[in-house]
């Protein structure tokens, strides 16, 4: 080991861990990946993977936590409060689904791999997903509202319309991932409009009633 990775920062060296544990999980899976794995692709020892994470179940924790961060930053970064509504959740839907296009890796360990573990990984995926939907409820909610006071669509219906088109875009990142031909921003047209349409549906048998 060379004295230029010793004198490696702390924060860069974890970063370097958690590079290569999600490398190693999204490919052997949780049970099968092993710390000597990890260490070995971060090009480190495996005594200093326990010091600075503690345990492989503290290093999965690590990704995921790192991982839904950076989900999270990519929705938040391109979400404007004085947006259109319609715009500001595409953008939040294309910002949602270009990431697992483009992190592949993170997002096995992130959904695929987590929910199936049980506690607490589970939790902390739940969790994840959860500070997803709450940024673009925000936004729906704040995006919706009109001059004066009044409103394009209630907060309620704006709430169902942000779980409509969130958990679609959790339901079809798989099928993304499958179809390469079909791109982040159709996709997000396709889950756009369906969300739409059922919100305008809702709206209409509410007032009919």
């Amino acid at each position: 080991m060379s004295s230029k990775q010793k004198r490696l920062p702390r924060e860069v060296r974890e970063q370097q861990m958690i590079d290569a544990a999600v490398q190693v999980f999204s490919r052997s899976g949780y049970h099968s990946a092993s710390v000597e794995e990890i260490a070995e692709v971060a090009g480190i020892s495996k005594p200093m993977v326990y010091i600075y994470l503690g345990s492989k179940e503290g290093l999965f924790t690590a990704c995921i936590h790192r991982e839904a961060d950076r989900l999270v930053r990519a929705v938040r970064d391109v979400v404007r409060a004085d947006d259109p509504p319609e715009l500001g959740l595409w953008q939040g839907l294309r910002a949602f689904f270009g990431f697992v296009a483009e992190n592949r890796q993170s997002w096995v360990v992130l959904y695929q791999q987590a929910r199936t573990q049980g506690e607490p990984f589970s939790k902390e995926v739940a969790a994840a997903r959860a500070r997803v939907l709450d940024e673009i409820t925000a936004m729906v909610v704040a995006g919706t509202g009109l001059p004066g006071g009044g409103r394009i669509i209630s907060p309620k219906d704006a709430e169902i319309l942000a779980r409509i088109a969130t958990g679609a875009a959790d339901a079809l990142v798989d099928w993304l991932l499958d179809h390469p031909e079909e791109t982040p921003e159709s996709l997000s047209d396709r889950v756009l409009n369906l969300a739409l349409v059922g919100v305008e549906r809702a709206t209409a048998d509410s007032a009919a009633l």
